[in-house]
C-alpha cells in the first residue's frame, strides 16, 4: 500500500485562522504526508520544522512552471521541504487548440529538462478540460504525454472522469507516467460549475478499481484533494482517510 497525503489546498480556508492547529489536526487524523508549497505566514524552514515535529512528510509541491530563471528557487523549495517532485497546473485556454496544446507540452518538456539536473521531477496536474478537449482523435492529456516525454502526470482521477474519460483505463494505459495520484470523489455533476465534492468513498467513483490500476513500482503517493465540500473540510479529510485506510487502499503515518 502507498502512503496517503493530504493536499493542504483542501483545508486552505481553515488554515487562514489557525495554520499550526490545522496541520497538527491533519497529523492527528493519521495522514502520512502533505502536499503543499509551504504554509501561509511561515518561512519554508519553519514549515519544514513543523512537519518534522508532527511526523508529516511532504509528498510534493505545486509551483509555477520551472524555467531557467526560477529553477534554482523551486529546487531549493523542494530540498527544504524534503521532496523531489514539483507539480504544475494550467487552464483551459492553454489547450484551446491543437497548436496551443502542443506549445503547452513543449513548455513542460523544457521545464522537465531544466529540473532534471537538479534532481527534481516535473508533473502536470489535470482538470477536466485535458480530457474533454480532443484534437485529431486524441485528448489534450494524451497529447501532453506524447509531446512531453520527460514529464509525469499527477492524475486527478475525479477530474479525469468528470471530463469524460475512464480513470481506470487512463491509468492502465499510462501507469508508467503516474507517480502521484490525486484522489477525490463527488457526484460528477455541474458542467462548467462543478458540484461540491464529497469525502472519498462517498461519491460516484470506483476508488478501489482506480487505485488498483496503479503500478506500485511507479506510484509513490496517493494524495487526497477536495476543492469544496458541503461538510467541514477537516471532517471530509478525516472521512476520506478513514475510508482509504479502512478499505486497505492506502497506509497512514507509521
Amino acid at each position: 500500500m502507498k502512503p496517503l497525503a493530504l493536499q493542504l489546498y483542501t483545508v486552505r480556508d481553515i488554515m487562514q485562522n489557525d495554520v499550526v492547529g490545522t496541520v497538527k489536526r491533519v497529523g492527528e487524523i493519521g495522514y502520512a504526508g502533505v502536499e503543499c508549497s509551504g504554509l501561509p505566514g511561515m518561512s519554508l524552514e519553519d514549515a519544514a520544522a513543523l512537519f518534522r515535529e508532527i511526523g508529516l512528510r511532504v509528498s510534493s509541491i505545486h509551483s509555477g512552471l520551472p524555467n531557467e530563471s526560477n529553477a534554482d528557487e523551486i529546487a531549493a523549495q523542494c530540498r527544504i521541504l524534503g521532496c523531489s517532485d514539483t507539480v504544475v497546473g494550467f487552464g483551459p485556454d492553454q489547450m484551446a487548440t491543437l497548436d496551443l496544446t502542443k506549445q503547452c507540452a513543449a513548455d513542460f518538456q523544457r521545464a522537465a529538462e531544466v529540473m532534471q539536473p537538479r534532481g527534481i521531477r516535473v508533473s502536470f496536474h489535470n482538470h477536466w478540460w485535458e480530457f474533454s478537449q480532443t484534437f485529431e482523435g486524441r485528448t489534450a492529456y494524451e497529447i501532453m504525454l506524447a509531446e512531453a516525454p520527460d514529464v509525469c502526470s499527477e492524475l486527478d482521477v475525479y477530474w479525469c472522469q468528470y471530463g469524460g474519460a475512464d480513470p481506470v483505463a487512463v491509468i492502465e494505459k499510462h501507469k508508467a507516467r503516474i507517480p502521484l495520484l490525486h484522489v477525490k470523489d463527488g457526484p460528477l455533476t455541474g458542467g462548467d460549475h462543478p458540484a461540491p465534492h464529497t469525502a472519498v468513498g462517498k461519491g460516484t467513483l470506483d476508488i478501489p478499481a482506480i487505485i488498483g490500476a496503479t503500478d506500485p513500482a511507479v506510484c509513490d503517493w496517493l494524495i487526497v484533494e477536495l476543492d469544496h465540500c458541503l461538510d467541514d473540510m477537516l471532517t471530509a479529510s478525516a472521512e476520506s482517510y478513514e475510508y482509504l485506510i479502512g478499505e486497505g487502499l492506502a497506509r497512514g503515518r507509521e
